[in-house]
């Protein structure tokens, strides 16, 4: 069989049993590259949580090609974006900076100006084959930031499509761009392929009801989408014998698209799933707790590729953990990560953002509200920074029920200026802790490390011209509608 015939029954949709098939019965690998640098496999979820994988403990969701990429390399417990929304995220991914410094991007449905270097262009620049399918870098305008391409690469159908017409004995980097598990979903998806209401874990801001808990399924089962879809690509480059000198890395944008979590700073929100396997160069089986900033991506890949990262991103480069022999805490000084958030959705008069920054250790979560006169979720009643959901229309709906009201406050409410959670005793990060005296010297250290670190890197916020993200135009087309992130 032919490559470009293997290929083209790959992508024809037998995608499951059919490559199986294929891969053990075709009868010749097509060769390994040349180049010995590593091919780089980005594998990127929309809007999934942490929690919510096999090898993280998860009782539902069925994740074998994450697990098997966590087992046989590196699983990491304390990955952060730079922002729990999809634009700024992604920009922070493909910039390694933080989202404050790349002006309009620190703001979704926005531009990335083309001044900003991405490390897909920097790969091309070096010989390798760029690419991605999907979802890149987005949502937003390109022509507004002087750019006529993705920043994650040429656009493909397919990795199938990219990968046929890939030359030979060229190291490539692929963004595999899903928009899993991204609302809406099929309602009852869940149940009907399944799976229990009862081995459901609700997080504890959420009301543990049967709609909650059927929501919750229906998300689970595009993560499984997402996971089969990823492992497809993995055994095409099994079956070619470029697997092993292939940099995979799979992960997510932001957190779950539920109150409380994805838009928000806590860690349903920011804090995600990250698995990298690259047997050449790094050993597997183990299981990482130092703390990774999505701005520490770009200036691996390139030190991984043999490039020296340009001194403007803000990231560091963790290839000195990947390639280590070690587990559990590694480099003592990745023991916090900041983030931060501006405009989500258009959804207050004026399209004012909700200006908030944070630093996350192990003990503690401090969070700076930097408008706290502002709605969180957006302005009553839409609350459109909140996923249109049936956990949602539940939450409204109950608002003043015993059992939900006060976790509608948690999530619609307004809120303080500082928060402080104690993640020792409050792991859901309920509990506000920064009015407590006993709490003060704490929190005084984390205002100062969140200070500095924002005058360090030039925000806007630290500069008092942070209102200049209330002012950069917005791409999400009707502003009276609902946007979402498609």
């Amino acid at each position: 069989m032919r490559r470009r015939e293997f290929l083209r029954n790959v992508a024809a949709g037998s995608l499951g049993r059919s490559l199986v098939a294929q891969t053990l019965t075709a009868g010749r690998s097509f060769g390994a590259a040349t180049d010995a640098r590593p091919n780089i496999l980005f594998a990127i979820s929309d809007d999934q949580s942490w929690a919510h994988t096999g090898a993280a403990g998860d009782p539902v969701v069925k994740t074998p090609t994450f697990d098997r990429v966590a087992r046989e390399g590196v699983r990491f417990t304390r990955a952060f974006c730079a922002s729990p929304s999809c634009t700024p995220s992604r920009g922070a991914i493909l910039t390694g900076q933080a989202p404050w410094r790349l002006k309009e991007n620190g703001n979704l449905w926005s531009t990335l100006r083309k001044e900003f270097a991405v490390y897909p262009e920097l790969l091309e620049k070096a010989g390798y084959a760029v690419g991605h399918t999907r979802k890149g870098w987005g949502p937003g305008s390109l022509p507004p930031g002087g750019r006529e391409r993705n920043p994650a690469g040429q656009r493909f159908k397919s990795f199938e499509q990219f990968y046929e017409q890939m030359p030979e004995g060229k190291p490539f980097c692929f963004w595999f761009g899903s928009v899993d598990p991204h609302r809406p979903y099929k309602k009852g998806s869940g149940t009907k392929s399944g799976k229990s209401l009862d081995r459901v874990n609700v997080p504890p801001f959420l009301p543990d009801v049967p709609e909650v808990r059927s929501d919750i399924l229906d998300y689970s089962v595009e993560i499984e989408r997402f996971d089969r879809e990823v492992g497809q690509i993995i055994q095409v480059l099994e079956r070619d014998g470029k697997l092993d000198n292939t940099l995979v890395v799979v992960t997510s944008d932001n957190g779950m698209p539920f109150p409380r979590a994805k838009a928000n700073l806590y860690d349903y929100g920011a804090r995600l799933p990250l698995a990298i396997r690259w047997p050449k160069r790094v050993k597997g089986g183990r299981t990482l707790d130092d703390f990774i900033s999505f701005t520490d991506f770009a200036p691996t890949f390139l030190e991984a590729a043999g490039l020296k990262p340009p001194a403007e991103m803000t990231g560091k480069s963790f290839l000195d953990l990947l390639t280590s022999d070690r587990a559990g805490r590694i480099d003592p000084k990745r023991d916090k990560v900041f983030i931060g958030r501006e405009r989500h959705a258009w959804v207050r008069a004026g399209g004012l953002g909700y200006p908030c920054r944070a630093v996350r250790t192990d003990r503690f979560l401090y969070i700076r509200n930097l408008e706290p006169d502002r709605w969180p979720a957006g302005d009553p009643d839409r609350y459109g920074d909140i996923d249109g959901s049936p956990t949602k229309a539940y939450m409204m709906a109950n608002r003043n029920a015993k059992r939900v009201s006060h976790l509608f406050q948690l999530a619609f409410a307004k809120r303080p200026g500082e928060e402080l959670y104690d993640l020792q005793k409050d792991p859901a990060q309920m509990n506000n802790v920064a009015p407590m005296r006993e709490y003060a010297q704490a929190k005084a250290k984390l205002r100062a490390e969140l200070d500095a670190w924002m005058t360090q890197i030039g925000d806007p916020r630290a500069t008092g011209q942070g209102d200049v993200f209330d002012t950069y135009p917005y791409y999400g087309g009707d502003r009276r509608k609902k946007r979402t992130k498609r």
